[in-house]
């Protein structure tokens, strides 16, 4: 074993770097230079004892002696090129021309030598390669042929059939079997380090298919699974033999076959990679039974041949469910930013009169009082400009108010005191204060609530502030000649608050927006009534407050319902953490001030 080892390791010495790191190839090399080199080496080693024995060598001995340094040449030409084919191709050579040297001098077609011609062919099918055996056989064929034609036309010596010949020829047939037999015990070692490979890489591919988390498949031109690692039964929830067939199939969600099968098909005969994302059944175990949901996978796909037309086809199915939920995620996010980026435009819109008008007022009539000496005003113009600038005043007050109470409300910082009070006087008081509003604009306003309405516990401040809301923004949007009718009653443990009009009403794709802040119904650029969009949202803060319920119904040009339902025995829920749309309104509050005052200052 010391002494095979020493010559493995001579070879491996003499390898190509490129046969070095494929087992297959390694062996292919060594296959083809061992039995060159020593069978060189041992025929020189004998060459002395043929000398002692035979005597003075003839030219055609002294010839076949000097071709034993071609295997010698051949070998160190594959060492330093790595061209197996080529070395294959250059023996053949070598060996044909030896082998017709020899028998064009011994005879012909019956020299001992030609029986060699048979090796060629024979040492040419270790190379592997089509190529190579079929040229190996056309120069074994013309050697033969040559010879039989030489001989033919006696341009041959004639063979001497002497007791020498016969003892040469049959030196010549066992040469040739024995080395025969030394190919062919060459060609079973590379067939049995070929099926060891075999075996070895199907093995690393089966560990490797069986202990991935990505599940592998293969499938036949229908669709059909004919293989699957058991990757898919940690995936799916079911062992793997019941994927096989039509059970993945029947697993993909039902919207999503076609573009499955599609893939798969598409694969087999586009020759292409295909991808194709789709829902799959999971079953899961829950409370000791078996519950089914849907995950998502991306399945690659892959023709098992490249050139046929219609193969197989291989793919990677591969769990992208959290992929899946980051996408939505972000879309989410990117709603979120589009709501705040529109909470802020809005917020522009709708403040840049509300804020500007009033402040412009204030300064304007404020320094024209200031320079009265100049511009000569008496009592009367200065106490007609100082109430201007109180009800400018007020009123920017009132839309201050507004912005800080849906900030407390968004940020859950706004506090209500809940005590008992009774629900119609203060219900009638609001509606007294806003009957001289109602009667400028030719608008009738109706008071119904009973006079045994219960008591109602929760904050008389916060409930006066949802009934002048709801009816200002009535009266606001009621035009001449209308009618407002604000009702109270009691259903079951509620109080329930209607306010209805006739006036102009709101299209359907506004009604799911009524009550986001500083949102109105119509264009926003394009507002025919003033205000800044946060009474119904003030009214919809405090509602949820009192755990109660906020409705609109509404038609264009029919007139607008807005109905709240507030318990009536209200108890204040645990304080919370502040909502996720902190972070939208705030940002825009304060990005709106900001640049609100910087524009009054500018035009001031």
């Amino acid at each position: 074993m010391s002494v095979v080892s020493l010559i493995r390791e001579c070879l491996d010495a003499l390898l190509h770097p490129s046969a070095r790191y494929d087992a297959l190839m390694r062996a292919r090399h060594r296959a083809f230079m061992a039995p060159r080199l020593l069978g060189s080496l041992a025929a020189f080693a004998a060459f002395p004892v043929y000398l002692a024995m035979r005597g003075a060598p003839t030219a055609v001995e002294v010839a076949a002696f000097a071709w034993l340094t071609a295997p010698i040449l051949l070998s160190w030409f594959l060492s330093r090129t790595g061209h197996y084919e080529s070395a294959h191709v250059l023996s053949s050579v070598a060996l044909a021309g030896l082998v017709l040297m020899i028998a064009v001098t011994t005879g012909g077609i019956e020299s001992f030598a030609a029986i060699w011609l048979v090796v060629i062919p024979i040492e040419a099918a270790l190379s592997a390669s089509r190529r190579v055996v079929a040229f190996a056989f056309a120069l074994a064929m013309s050697c033969a042929s040559l010879l039989i034609v030489l001989g033919h036309y006696h341009v041959l010596p004639a063979a001497d059939l002497g007791a020498a010949t016969h003892a040469l020829y049959g030196f010549g047939v066992v040469s040739a079997t024995l080395y025969a037999a030394g190919l062919a015990f060459g060609a079973e070692s590379l067939a049995r380090t070929s099926v060891a490979l075999l075996y070895l890489e199907e093995e690393r591919y089966r560990l490797l298919a069986h202990h991935m988390s990505d599940a592998l498949s293969r499938h036949s031109r229908n669709g059909a699974v004919q293989f699957i690692s058991p990757a898919a039964e940690a995936m799916v929830g079911v062992p793997a033999t019941r994927l096989l067939g039509h059970g993945l199939f029947d697993r993909v969600h039902v919207a999503d076959r076609p573009a499955y099968l599609t893939a798969l098909s598409d694969a087999a005969r586009g020759g292409e990679a295909r991808s194709v994302e789709f829902r799959l059944r999971r079953d899961t175990m829950r409370d000791q039974a078996i519950a089914a949901d849907f995950i998502w996978v991306e399945m690659r796909c892959r023709p098992l041949e490249q050139n046929s037309q219609e193969s197989e086809v291989v793919a990677v199915i591969r769990d992208i469910t959290d992929r899946k939920m980051q996408e939505q995620a972000l879309e989410l996010a990117r709603h979120a930013a589009e709501q705040a980026d529109a909470s802020k435009t809005r917020f522009l819109a709708t403040m840049s009169h509300e804020l500007r008008t009033p402040l412009n007022a204030i300064i304007g009539f404020s320094e024209m009082i200031a320079q009265e000496d100049v511009l000569m005003l008496d009592s009367a113009r200065r106490k007609e400009y100082a109430q201007l600038i109180n009800d400018s005043g007020q009123h920017l007050l009132s839309v201050v108010n507004g912005i800080l109470d849906m900030s407390k409300m968004e940020t859950g910082n706004f506090e209500i005191s809940p005590e008992p009070f009774a629900p119609r006087p203060a219900l009638v008081n609001c509606c007294n204060l806003l009957a001289l509003k109602a009667r400028e604009g030719g608008v009738d306003l109706a008071t119904r609530a009973p006079d045994d309405l219960p008591d109602l516990n929760g904050d008389p401040r916060a409930f006066k502030q949802i009934v002048l809301n709801l009816v200002s923004n009535a009266i606001k949007f009621t035009e001449r000649g209308g009618k407002v009718t604000v009702s109270a009653s009691v259903e079951g443990a509620r109080l329930m608050l209607r306010v209805s009009d006739t006036g102009v009403g709101i299209a359907a794709d506004d009604l799911e927006r009524i009550g986001d802040p500083f949102f109105q119904a119509g264009k926003t650029y394009q507002r025919r009534h003033e205000g800044t969009g946060l009474g119904l949202s003030i009214v919809k803060g405090l509602v949820n407050l009192h755990n109660g319920e906020f409705n609109v119904q509404s038609k264009v040009g029919e007139g607008t319902m807005v109905t709240v339902a507030l318990p009536l025995s209200f108890t204040p829920p645990v304080a919370k953490e502040p909502s996720s749309n902190v972070a939208t309104l705030k940002p825009a509050l304060r990005s709106g001030l900001q640049e609100q005052v910087h524009q009054v200052k500018k035009s001031a």
